[in-house]
């Protein structure tokens, strides 16, 4: 596996060695030893799998009282994976980084508690899968507003083609109103 930190290095990019022949392929997609050495020192509780179809925009999502880091990947289709920095303490505060994930690319992001995390889908549909380091908890949980112009998100949207989102990510907050991390 090769791990590289993004823009905001406590955001991860996990590229696994991919094992191939004619009969199809082998990857590793978590091994506790090697992200522990990469700084990721992690400990799942649940594991989530979504379908969405295309121009659906899922995000940006949060817990403050039961922070979650996720490990995330898509295993059909593509997205354009958006972390954005949480964390008022952090240098990095309010600033985001963004990437296609896909089942062609294999790519993982590691997105470390403090951040807010949404994807836009790309393909036709798209399977999503992620690690949680902590439950979900809806009493907790958050909402940033996709296309709010301070955080100036580059969706690479389809064009003539309105995101789908649902009421909760419509109704999302701006990040000046926004409760963060300390």
């Amino acid at each position: 596996m090769r791990f590289a930190p993004t823009a905001i290095p406590d955001v991860m990019l996990i590229e696994p060695t991919v094992h191939g022949d004619a009969r199809g392929f082998f990857m590793e997609t978590w091994h506790a030893a090697r992200f522990q050495a990469a700084g990721i020192d992690a400990s799942f509780v649940q594991d989530n799998h979504s379908l969405s179809v295309r121009g659906t925009l899922r995000g940006l999502h949060y817990q403050l009282c039961h922070p979650q880091g996720k490990l995330v990947r898509v295993v059909r289709g593509a997205v354009y994976d958006v972390a954005v920095d949480l964390r008022r303490s952090s240098p990095h505060f309010g600033r985001w980084v963004g990437m296609e994930l896909s089942a062609r690319n294999r790519r993982q992001l590691w997105i470390p508690p403090g951040f807010a995390h949404g994807f836009y889908v790309l393909s036709e549909e798209a399977e999503f899968v992620y690690k949680c380091t902590d439950y979900y908890a809806p009493e907790c949980e958050h909402t940033l507003r996709w296309n709010d112009t301070a955080l100036g998100i580059a969706w690479p949207l389809h064009p003539g083609q309105a995101p789908i989102v649902s009421a909760k990510d419509a109704a999302g907050l701006t990040l000046a109103e926004a409760e963060v991390f300390p």
